[in-house]
């Protein structure tokens, strides 16, 4: 613990408790103070070798212990003193005992050709006087932690296929064990007598798997106070309330059968030592991405679903209370006191953070921490750390702190040659920090010295510093057509050049359509009307058989038009994109063929035949008007 002093009442004084900040990382190991000073501890050894593999608080926060490539070493946080030493170098985990009486140490297993057996590598300790109380083989890293119950009165560690317990740290003699079936995974209760165990037992081929709840010691099979089973489990994870009367079993399978998701399955499944078991109904497909219970104990969060995810407020008897909408988001953080709630989107996600009001369902805050790789809450209820870690993230390495209304209060960036590796809280008893009232209102903080990415909308460099009138649809018969920009850009000018030979193609079919119909006697002397979709008759003079150079010249010259007319009509037809003057060519064939102007007359006889298409078809006379 880290006292400040601050002023108080008349010029007196009074000690402030402020969490400390452990840093691991290619530097070594040091120490911060939390707000609102956050200086270095300059009490605390620094350990500046590069490879110190882990790091941990006791639970209540008496101790803090690191490791590295040469040993073990443990401090009194009241004072910082290294109080005792293991020399074990290959040591890559250690954990705690709930009252930190005791400190366990795991290193890889190796068997050697002088013991092919392999020596023990899970040693239990005494914290301060570094006395070896037992040591076994484990050999997965995986669940290899013993579990404690919180008064410490009885030890469980799964060992093979069994669950052997050994009673008021006597690890002479195994008073118990858990052999009814092969158990892949137990947890104990964090409460004190009446203890209780919760076991999962993987199914046999065909057979359902196994959630078995125990009051220790009854272990026998007909003995369980709760059973839960479910089918398609590879792996359970258990999720105890902080009281240690209700359970959450997440199963999950390696692989989705059905393709639907790449995460596998996950089912939650709820037990309790009140003997009742339910599944809990989750509204929306997809993964479990992350469940945490209320400190409160009368409630638990649940996110889950294909993004955007949904995050739901669940009670002691899985109904939903409160939903907190669908966003993309896979994170759920409640501060230690249960009154402020986390929801952020992380990993491949942007990093957007929801803060709320969890009593009065209200957001606080929603701010963005990019490339956040760990969050974790103070003691105190009221700042929050995110960290940007390396191996996950090598580059842009460093952590943050914030205070629950949003405001950033402190950053430390880290050099582009080093790493970060895992930041922590000290940890303190549990009724140290009093809950206080939520305030809405941004405290005082400082900008953050990393650009922020921009919230407005793309332009490129030719629209910049213009007023742009574009709006969505523009481009669409049925959006905007006009262009009020007195200086368009060549992408302005290209737009418009589209949109108006898309409204003169309009208006040309338009025309044809209501042109092609024309009257057309039958064989029995009645008038049917019909379409001419593709080809219609235009009659045109023989421009040699007339005596008048000039109109000769004229209906040759008319005869030309025609013709590239219909050329024109063709490529469209066909799908050609025309040009504006094209089109515009295509549309003046009627006045070049009806002209009111006569040119000549000349009898029937005369007469040739040009196919176009949808022109009307002259009417047959003796003297016809030909323009």
């Amino acid at each position: 613990m880290f006292d400040t002093v601050i002023p108080h009442g008349n010029g007196g004084k009074m000690a402030l408790t402020v969490p400390c900040v452990a840093v691991r990382g290619s530097t070594g190991i040091s120490l911060g103070q939390g707000p609102p000073s956050y200086e270095p501890v300059t009490t605390f050894p620094k350990d500046d070798s590069k490879f110190c593999k882990t790091m941990l608080f006791s639970p209540d926060g008496r101790y803090f212990a690191w490791a590295n490539e040469t040993s073990v070493k443990i401090v009194l946080c009241n004072t910082w003193k290294i109080i005792t030493e293991i020399k074990k170098p290959k040591v890559n985990a250690i954990q705690f005992s709930s009252q930190g009486t005791y400190l366990t140490t795991w290193e890889p297993f190796i068997v050697t050709q002088a013991n092919h057996q392999g020596p023990p590598n899970l040693h239990i300790w005494k914290t301060e006087s570094c006395e070896l109380v037992k040591s076994f083989i484990q050999k997965k890293q995986r669940d290899w932690e013993p579990q404690w119950s919180s008064d410490e009165k009885i030890c469980g560690i799964l060992m093979g296929a069994d669950v052997i317990f050994y009673e008021d740290a006597n690890f002479e003699k195994i008073v118990h064990r858990i052999n009814i079936a092969k158990v892949a995974k137990f947890s104990i209760a964090p409460n004190n007598a009446p203890y209780h165990v919760l076991c999962y037992v993987p199914g046999k081929s065909g057979q359902p798997s196994l959630g078995r709840l125990f009051q220790y010691p009854k272990f026998e099979s007909t003995q369980s106070l709760a059973n839960k089973s479910f089918f398609q489990a590879d792996k359970v994870d258990i999720y105890w309330n902080p009281r240690g009367t209700s359970a959450l079993l997440m199963t999950s399978t390696e692989i989705d059968k059905t393709g639907a998701s790449y995460y596998g399955k996950q089912t939650l499944h709820y037990v309790n030592t009140k003997r009742e078991t339910a599944m809990v109904m989750l509204s929306k497909e997809g993964p479990i991405h992350a469940v945490q219970w209320s400190p409160k104990n009368t409630e638990f969060c649940v996110v889950y679903g294909f993004m955007p995810a949904k995050a739901t407020l669940f009670n002691l008897k899985c109904e939903p209370i409160f939903e907190f909408g669908a966003l993309h988001r896979n994170s759920v953080y409640y501060n230690p006191h249960g009154n402020i709630l986390i929801l952020a989107g992380f990993g491949n996600l942007s990093g957007g953070l929801q803060l709320w009001d969890v009593a009065n369902k209200k957001i606080i805050a929603d701010i963005t921490a990019a490339d956040t790789t760990l969050l974790e809450w103070s003691p105190d209820g009221e700042h929050f750390m995110t960290a940007t870690t390396a191996p996950r993230l090598r580059m842009g390495n460093g952590f943050k702190i914030w205070h629950y209304s949003g405001t950033l209060l402190y950053e430390r960036p880290w050099n582009k040659q080093e790493e970060l590796w895992e930041v922590l809280w000290q940890t303190f008893p549990s009724d140290t920090f009093k809950e206080k009232p939520i305030s809405y209102k941004a405290v005082e903080g400082i900008v953050p010295s990393q650009p922020q990415a921009s919230k407005q909308v793309y332009r490129p460099p030719s629209a910049r510093g213009q007023t742009i009138t574009f709006k969505l649809h523009d481009d669409d018969e049925f959006g905007p057509k006009s262009n009020t920009d007195s200086n368009p850009s060549k992408a302005a000018l290209k737009a418009k050049k589209k949109r108006e030979a898309k409204k003169a193609k309009k208006e040309l079919e338009a025309n044809v359509s209501s042109q092609a119909q024309v009257n057309t006697p039958t064989t029995n002397g009645q008038v049917s009307n019909t379409v001419s979709k593709h080809q219609s008759s235009v009659l045109i003079p023989e421009p040699d058989l007339t005596d008048d150079p000039e109109k000769q010249k004229k209906i040759k010259k008319l005869k030309s038009k025609l013709d590239q007319i219909s050329k024109l009509k063709e490529q469209l037809s066909a799908g050609k994109q025309l040009e504006i003057n094209q089109l515009d060519k295509i549309k003046k064939e009627a006045e070049l063929s009806w002209n009111t102007n006569c040119i000549c007359e000349y009898k029937h006889k005369d007469f040739y035949t040009v196919h176009t298409s949808d022109i009307f078809i002259l009417t047959m006379s003796k003297k016809t008007s030909i323009v």
